[in-house]
């Protein structure tokens, strides 16, 4: 049977050249990186070339870049980390309703703690307002953390307007940018972010590692103690083959990007065209400012979990939403904060192409599809009884 990855969106396989990187690493470079002998002497060598490489990339400084263990730690540690350093200063902080769990979870454990938080509305499309931002900004605002390229949904939100709001405010901006490497510009400068959290393992690196940019001279208060690792900032022995393999992977992502890009939109646009020609089928999410590999869809009458297991039968792999909530029977709070009923957010499967994708996969992918979706209204008692009253 052929089996087609559309999930790109919930993790990446390893580039074989990201495994060339990192296998020295997991052989004979086996050195702590913290140690004062020649071993690890050569090991912290290569790490901190690979932060100089990182850092090169975001248009940073390597002093500015913390190595984590991957999207989630590095959005738990830049909300809670900051806050909790400049709780002095004041206890607001603000976010949008269609942010990742990492933030919104993170923002909730901060509330107990005393925090106050403003949960920005979102447009149909997923954006939020700009004007909104600045309106919500109060004196005692030490955050404010906005997704950069939607996970569910693929809507790229105006980063750099409100980086200029924020700046303007003296309020630090906080991303999560995990969707969006190799896909839209990174320079944190011209972002006017502050703090932006990456995940190795969605632009083809390993599980396990990634990134948190944070701006010299932000105070951050350590999550984990043990050691001195990254400035004191992250303790820890670093996961070095998962470094280096992470370096390697955002090179030849932003190296290819443009390539990579084009193609992927082209297919992107292809799938949603073909999905939107079927009856009371809606697409979700921005339908230009969004990611180039997502399709986002809704169909009518019918759970999107059973739909998930009709293709998967057929050998294609999609998902219902963030992989990170996949095993919850609760709609996407992304599709309800965007105003989409609780039923019709039920129906709703996520496609996230990747740089291997074929037109041919699409192809096999649009004719599997009306097939699956009408085995399962013709069993729906809602789809059967949808002319009924009028």
């Amino acid at each position: 049977m052929e089996r087609i990855y559309l999930d790109h969106g919930a993790t990446t396989p390893l580039d074989p050249r990201v495994l060339e990187a990192m296998i020295p690493f997991l052989k004979e470079d086996f050195g702590n990186p913290s140690s004062l002998h020649f071993f690890g002497r050569e090991v912290k060598k290569q790490l901190e070339e690979a932060r100089e490489k990182v850092a090169g990339i975001l248009g940073a400084e390597p002093e500015e870049i913390i190595f984590t263990s991957g999207g989630t730690e590095a959005d738990n540690l830049a909300l809670g980390g900051v806050v909790r350093a400049l709780r002095e200063k004041g206890k607001h902080i603000i976010t949008t309703a269609v942010e990742h769990h990492a933030v919104l979870d993170t923002c909730t454990a901060l509330k107990k703690e005393g925090f106050d938080i403003t949960i920005l509305p979102v447009d149909c499309y997923g954006m939020v307002e700009p004007q909104h931002v600045k309106e919500a900004i109060r004196e005692d605002t030490l955050l404010v953390s906005v997704i950069y390229g939607n996970n569910e949904v693929g809507t790229v939100q105006p980063l750099e307007e409100i980086g200029q709001i924020t700046r303007e405010k003296g309020v630090l901006l906080h991303t999560d940018a995990v969707q969006t490497v190799g896909n839209l510009p990174l320079e944190v400068e011209k972002l006017q972010v502050d703090l932006l959290a990456l995940s190795a393992h969605k632009f083809y690196g390993p599980k396990g590692a990634g990134i948190l940019y944070c701006r010299q001279g932000i105070e951050i208060d350590r999550m984990l103690y043990g050691g001195g690792q990254e400035r004191g900032r992250r303790a820890g022995t670093e996961n070095v083959p998962g470094i280096i393999g992470m370096a390697r992977a955002m090179e030849i992502a932003v190296e290819e990007k443009e390539e990579n890009t084009r193609r992927m939109e082209k297919l992107r646009d292809k799938l949603i065209e073909g999905l939107l020609s079927m009856e009371d089928v809606y697409l979700n999410g921005h339908p230009t400012r969004r990611l180039a590999g997502n399709v986002n869809a809704s169909f009518e009458y019918i759970e999107g979990e059973a739909l998930l297991l009709s293709l998967d039968y057929k050998g294609i792999a999609a998902s219902s939403g963030s992989a990170c909530s996949s095993g919850s029977m609760e709609p996407s709070h992304v599709l309800l904060a965007m105003g989409i009923p609780e039923q019709t957010a039920h129906g709703s499967v996520r496609f996230t192409l990747g740089r291997h994708t074929t037109e041919e996969e699409i192809d096999y992918v649009l004719e599997v599809v009306p097939e699956a979706v009408q085995k399962l209204r013709d069993m729906s008692s809602i789809y059967q009884g949808k002319g009924e009253g009028k």
